[in-house]
Protein backbone atom coordinates (compact mmCIF):
# COMPACT_ATOMS: atom_id res chain seq x y z
CA UNK A 1 0.00 0.00 0.00
CA UNK A 2 1.35 3.43 -0.89
CA UNK A 3 2.35 6.07 1.61
CA UNK A 4 -0.55 8.20 0.33
CA UNK A 5 -3.13 5.52 1.18
CA UNK A 6 -1.54 4.90 4.58
CA UNK A 7 -1.53 8.63 5.29
CA UNK A 8 -5.22 8.95 4.40
CA UNK A 9 -6.01 5.91 6.56
CA UNK A 10 -4.17 7.46 9.50
CA UNK A 11 -6.00 10.74 9.00
CA UNK A 12 -9.31 8.83 9.11
CA UNK A 13 -8.56 7.00 12.38
CA UNK A 14 -9.97 9.73 14.70
CA UNK A 15 -13.08 9.88 12.53
CA UNK A 16 -13.54 6.10 12.77
CA UNK A 17 -12.99 6.23 16.53
CA UNK A 18 -15.63 8.89 17.16
CA UNK A 19 -18.11 7.16 14.84
CA UNK A 20 -17.61 3.79 16.54
CA UNK A 21 -20.04 4.74 19.33
CA UNK A 22 -23.73 3.91 18.74
CA UNK A 23 -24.94 6.96 20.68
CA UNK A 24 -22.82 9.33 18.60
CA UNK A 25 -24.08 7.63 15.44
CA UNK A 26 -27.67 8.19 16.59
CA UNK A 27 -27.04 11.84 17.44
CA UNK A 28 -25.36 12.46 14.09
CA UNK A 29 -28.20 10.78 12.19
CA UNK A 30 -30.76 12.77 14.18
CA UNK A 31 -29.03 16.04 13.34
CA UNK A 32 -28.74 15.01 9.69
CA UNK A 33 -32.46 14.26 9.49
CA UNK A 34 -33.89 17.05 11.65
CA UNK A 35 -31.45 19.89 11.10
CA UNK A 36 -30.46 22.32 13.85
CA UNK A 37 -31.25 21.20 17.38
CA UNK A 38 -30.42 22.31 20.92
CA UNK A 39 -29.01 19.98 23.58
CA UNK A 40 -32.44 19.87 25.22
CA UNK A 41 -34.15 18.90 21.95
CA UNK A 42 -31.60 16.15 21.36
CA UNK A 43 -32.00 14.93 24.95
CA UNK A 44 -35.79 14.73 24.53
CA UNK A 45 -35.29 12.43 21.53
CA UNK A 46 -32.71 10.24 23.28
CA UNK A 47 -32.51 7.90 26.25
CA UNK A 48 -29.28 9.58 27.38
CA UNK A 49 -28.90 12.24 30.05
CA UNK A 50 -28.18 15.86 29.17
CA UNK A 51 -24.53 15.61 30.38
CA UNK A 52 -24.03 12.47 28.28
CA UNK A 53 -25.47 14.20 25.21
CA UNK A 54 -23.20 17.20 25.84
CA UNK A 55 -20.18 14.89 26.07
CA UNK A 56 -21.01 13.19 22.77
CA UNK A 57 -21.67 16.55 21.09
CA UNK A 58 -18.26 17.78 22.26
CA UNK A 59 -16.53 14.79 20.67
CA UNK A 60 -18.47 15.14 17.41
CA UNK A 61 -17.68 18.86 17.35
CA UNK A 62 -13.96 18.25 17.94
CA UNK A 63 -13.83 15.96 14.89
CA UNK A 64 -15.73 18.41 12.70
CA UNK A 65 -18.77 16.16 12.23
CA UNK A 66 -21.13 18.78 13.63
CA UNK A 67 -21.15 22.55 13.90
CA UNK A 68 -22.66 24.84 16.50
CA UNK A 69 -24.34 28.21 16.18
CA UNK A 70 -25.08 30.47 19.14
CA UNK A 71 -28.42 32.32 19.03
CA UNK A 72 -29.03 34.27 22.21
CA UNK A 73 -28.64 31.82 25.08
CA UNK A 74 -29.22 28.75 22.90
CA UNK A 75 -26.59 26.73 21.04
CA UNK A 76 -27.89 25.00 17.93
CA UNK A 77 -26.04 21.93 16.70
CA UNK A 78 -26.21 20.66 13.13
CA UNK A 79 -24.49 17.96 11.08
CA UNK A 80 -21.46 19.15 9.15
CA UNK A 81 -20.35 16.15 7.15
CA UNK A 82 -18.83 17.55 3.96
CA UNK A 83 -15.17 17.49 5.05
CA UNK A 84 -15.48 14.01 6.59
CA UNK A 85 -17.28 12.60 3.56
CA UNK A 86 -14.61 14.09 1.26
CA UNK A 87 -11.89 12.47 3.37
CA UNK A 88 -13.64 9.09 3.26
CA UNK A 89 -14.05 9.41 -0.52
CA UNK A 90 -10.30 10.00 -0.81
CA UNK A 91 -9.72 6.85 1.22
CA UNK A 92 -12.04 4.80 -1.00
CA UNK A 93 -10.32 6.07 -4.16
CA UNK A 94 -6.87 5.30 -2.73
CA UNK A 95 -7.96 1.80 -1.69
CA UNK A 96 -9.55 1.11 -5.08
CA UNK A 97 -6.36 2.19 -6.84
CA UNK A 98 -4.11 0.18 -4.53
CA UNK A 99 -6.09 -2.91 -3.64
CA UNK A 100 -8.57 -3.70 -6.42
Amino acid sequence: MSQKAISIFQTCIPLFQVLSDNHRQSILLMLSEKGKMTVNEITEQSSLSRPAISHHLKLLLEKGLISVEQKGTQRYYSASLHASVDLLKQLVVALEEECL
